[in-house]
């Protein structure tokens, strides 16, 4: 018993009488900059994950040649 495209489009003329269109519109202007900025913290999480040498970094607490020089 799936959702047919004529349910679907009950529901979306629902939603879109409550809301007003001009509020789903920020609303999945939000969701989309929630998710981008989601995906933006696990990739930075993932390069953390790297050892320094990968990403010429030095790790947290590791004394880089460039601090040794100055």
């Amino acid at each position: 018993m799936g959702l047919s495209v004529t349910h679907l489009l009950v529901v979306l003329a629902i939603v879109v009488v409550v809301f007003g269109t001009k509020r789903l519109r920020n609303i999945g202007a939000d969701l989309g900059g929630a998710i981008k900025g989601f995906r933006t913290a696990m990739q930075e999480g993932e390069d953390k994950g790297k050892p320094a040498a990968d990403k010429n970094e030095a790790i947290e607490g590791e004394v880089s040649s460039k601090a040794d020089k100055d």
